[in-house]
């Protein structure tokens, strides 16, 4: 299955206005677009059916109907799980599971292995505890983690990472507007980096050819709403050990 979201960011550069406002309508109301077919979709939204289809290709998809049955499939998920937030919870952790093993760690695991350092930084309080948690496990490959303790930290150390350093940017929503400076200041300066966001079309992640996704279902309580977090864990493990059966197999040769 091809999930919409991760289809979005992936091709974002390609989409023009016309794309991006079909796809707001779409995301709005998914699961009335998950019925139409592609004339009643392209009244809805004002444009041709050519548009429509154009738009899908654009996307991945090798059609209208693929489309369809891609949002179908996610919508039927997404409802299935809202009903039950202990049901949500699990789907949560099965879509991971599902992401990191259809994720080739290839290019990110090339990034960490030479890279002269690595510098994590995480945008809040949850964000942080991921980023220790890599520098925890990756001490088992002897591969060290620099742990930029804060937005401060991050503005005076951006001006001295080199072309040989990489940074893991670790951001729930993508869209923080805090740190985009120094983002912006990596990018122009073309160092790599890597962000992990939950499944969402971002601003980070379009930013950065080197993506990890957590599927992220937030739920309410009569306290408040919680995003949950146990996602971003399971990734950190799964990255740690594709990075060491990367490196034992660099090694080996």
């Amino acid at each position: 299955m091809i999930r919409l979201q991760e289809a979005i960011n992936q091709h974002y550069d390609k989409l023009n206005e016309s794309d991006q406002y079909i796809l707001k309508y779409i995301l709005k109301n998914k699961r009335e677009c998950a019925e139409l077919g592609i004339n009643d979709l392209a009244k809805k939204c004002n444009v041709s059916r050519t548009t429509i289809f154009r738009l899908a290709k654009k996307l991945g998809f090798k059609g209208y109907s693929e489309f369809k049955f891609n949002l179908k499939l996610e919508e039927e998920r997404e409802d299935l799980v809202e009903r039950n937030y202990i049901q949500q919870f699990y789907q949560d952790i099965n879509e991971t599971v599902k992401l990191l093993q259809e994720k080739d760690f290839t290019g990110i695991s090339k990034l960490i292995y030479d890279a002269e350092r690595v510098f994590v930084y995480g945008t809040g309080t949850a964000q942080m505890a991921v980023a220790r948690e890599l520098k925890r496990t990756f001490l088992i490959a002897h591969k060290y983690f620099h742990v930029i303790e804060g937005y401060r930290e991050l503005e005076v150390i951006t001006p001295s990472i080199k072309a040989e350093d990489i940074v893991i940017f670790i951001s729930l929503s993508g869209n923080t507007t805090s740190f985009q400076s120094c983002v912006n200041e990596l990018a122009m300066k073309e160092i790599e980096f890597i962000s992990i966001t939950k499944l969402s079309n971002n601003k980070l992640s379009r930013m950065t050819p080197h993506n990890l996704y957590i599927p992220v279902s937030s739920w309410s309580y009569k306290n408040g709403k919680k995003d949950p977090f146990a996602g971003f864990f399971i990734l950190t493990e799964t990255l740690l050990r594709e990075y060491v059966s990367y490196q034992e197999e660099v090694e080996a040769n």
